[in-house]
């Protein structure tokens, strides 16, 4: 059985920093793609950034230059580095990682980050 766990999530102030991190768990998993949304109350969950197979990067527009996603493959893990935290980037975090071969996709709980003006 697969497991996606993020973690890293908190209260910071605005201007701080946190590390989120994807962890996955399971029998021969290997991860093509790890994208980060987020979810604020009353609204839809939206795209942050998205990492491939072979380590290229894309953002959203409103954390481009903030935000920087890596991964390392050999420990199945992503990462989202989030600095200059705006109180607008309060939301749940959650990790979507896509399955190597048959592009199965898995979420994660969800980790709270909430950023204090």
């Amino acid at each position: 059985q697969v497991r996606v766990m993020e973690s890293g999530g908190g209260l910071v102030q605005a201007g701080g920093s946190l590390r989120l991190s994807c962890a996955t768990s399971g029998s021969a998993f290997v991860m093509n793609t790890i994208s980060w949304y987020r979810q604020s109350p009353g609204n839809q969950r939206v795209l942050v950034a998205h990492i491939n197979i072979g380590g290229s990067a894309d953002y959203a527009d409103p954390v481009k230059g903030r935000f920087t996603i890596s991964r390392d493959s050999a420990k199945n893990s992503g990462y989202l580095q989030m600095n200059s935290l705006k109180p607008e980037d309060t939301a749940v975090y959650y990790c979507l990682v896509r399955r190597v071969g048959d592009y199965q996709d898995y979420w994660g709980q969800g980790t709270q980050v909430t950023v204090s003006s």
